[in-house]
């Protein structure tokens, strides 16, 4: 498996016979200034997205169309892209597991907000969420935008996830702090990736406070497009 991160709380996923892109946002975000945005999205299989917020969806359409990748998302918004020009994926529900190839995805919750602007106007798109993403023997949980939650407690009794990316950088997440707790609390990682951080001035800019708080766990700070091998 090798996980690219795209910057900010967008990741490419290697995995099995899939290329999996997770809230791809490649147009405007920072952390892609200068990098190479067609090998970032290049041999696309699939596009699971978590939420509407801009800097989760704002290319989405685009990315699709480009690479033929269908897009799968809570249903709401699935169906809002799908709309829009996006190569259809699935439009399913919390608790729901689609089968991509070698790989599955389980959709679960997050706590988070979910919302988009549609003709200057916001439009609701379905509840934010996370995802489960299995392959090569390897349970990976994304936790998508969100602050700790009680719902991790059976995610991580359930699913038993060996990896988390987790959305760490506060002030619209969990900060690391918040992300170690968490991670602590419920889960039993071997491995932690934080993301959504670095990005603005008003998110944390490194992850020392993640790594401390969890003595024994492998906390790496990607870097933008360099492969993280597991």
């Amino acid at each position: 498996m090798n996980i690219l991160w795209l910057g900010h709380g967008s990741f490419r996923i290697e995995i099995g016979d899939q290329i999996l892109l997770v809230d791809p946002w490649i147009n405007g975000n920072p952390m892609m200034e200068g990098q190479d945005k067609e090998a970032a999205i290049a041999g696309a299989t699939h596009i699971l997205v978590t939420h509407g917020h801009f800097d989760h969806t704002q290319d989405i359409v685009e990315i699709s169309q480009k690479t033929g990748a269908p897009v799968s998302a809570i249903y709401e918004l699935a169906n809002y892209l799908h709309g829009q020009g996006a190569t259809e994926g699935n439009a399913f529900n919390k608790g729901g597991t689609i089968t991509l190839g070698d790989v599955t995805a389980t959709m679960v919750p997050a706590s988070h907000s979910s919302s988009m602007s549609a003709d200057g106007k916001p439009m609701y798109t379905g509840m934010e969420t996370g995802f489960v993403i299995s392959g090569e023997g390897k349970t990976l949980y994304f936790s998508g935008d969100t602050t700790i939650m009680a719902d991790m407690d059976w995610i991580g009794d359930y699913f038993q996830p060996d990896i988390g990316i987790l959305s760490a950088g506060g002030y619209y997440t969990m900060d690391m702090k918040g992300a170690a707790y968490a991670a602590k609390r419920y889960f039993n990682f071997k491995t932690v990736i934080p993301c959504h951080y670095r990005t603005f001035p008003a998110l944390e800019q490194s992850a020392e406070a993640l790594a401390a708080g969890l003595p024994g766990v492998d906390v790496i700070e990607p870097q933008v497009l360099q492969a993280i091998t597991l």
